[in-house]
């Protein structure tokens, strides 16, 4: 499920709808934002499964005129340190001016009939401001077969503090819809950010 809008009540709503601990997301949410007015927000809710266990995870995006906002609750079964389920809560606040990359992957079934507005079935939305970087590491070669030298390493370092996969079967059109337009909106206010220098 994602929901998308432009206002604090929307916000909250949006939340509460989730049904996700929605008291202790929207304090989080709100202690983040702050008064900033909100231009645009995305509420995400997924169910994973674990071995025998069924996980919730809620993802809320936030964006304001000069900061990009990231809250996630987990929750957790009872375990060694705490006798009792829990929930984990978590939230960054982002200058939009840091954000290096924000990247759409779209998958399309039957891409040779593909007309244009057709919705993808799933939408990977990867957002990068470099709190996070893998670094994917392996050893260098040269063509030939025979040699044994050691031509040190080669790799790539791949900024991904952010990855939020929706699918059309999993959360419904709705959620591709909603995120395409979140995603739509933080890539225009990263452009306007680096167009003013601001």
């Amino acid at each position: 499920m994602a929901k998308i809008g432009t206002t604090t009540q929307g916000l909250r709503t949006a939340i509460e709808r989730s049904g996700y601990y929605p008291t202790l997301v929207a304090e989080a949410v709100e202690a983040a934002v702050g008064g900033d007015p909100i231009a645009s927000y995305l509420v995400h809710q997924e169910t994973t499964f674990d071995s025998n266990e069924v996980r919730r995870h809620v993802t809320v995006l936030v964006l304001t005129a000069h900061r990009f906002i990231v809250s996630h609750t987990d929750e957790q079964a009872a375990d060694t340190s705490s006798p009792t389920p829990y929930a984990t809560t978590s939230t960054e606040s982002v200058k939009i001016d840091r954000i290096s990359s924000v990247v759409v992957s779209r998958v399309v079934a039957n891409p040779e009939s593909y007309t244009p507005g057709t919705l993808p079935r799933e939408v990977v939305l990867t957002i990068g401001w470099g709190a996070v970087s893998r670094i994917d590491l392996e050893p260098a070669a040269c063509g030939d077969p025979n040699c044994e030298a050691d031509h040190g390493y080669t790799g790539s370092s791949t900024a991904d503090d952010l990855s939020l996969r929706v699918s059309e079967a999993g959360d419904g059109p709705d959620a591709v819809r909603q995120t395409l337009a979140f995603a739509q909106s933080l890539s225009e206010a990263t452009a306007a950010t680096a167009a003013t220098g601001r």
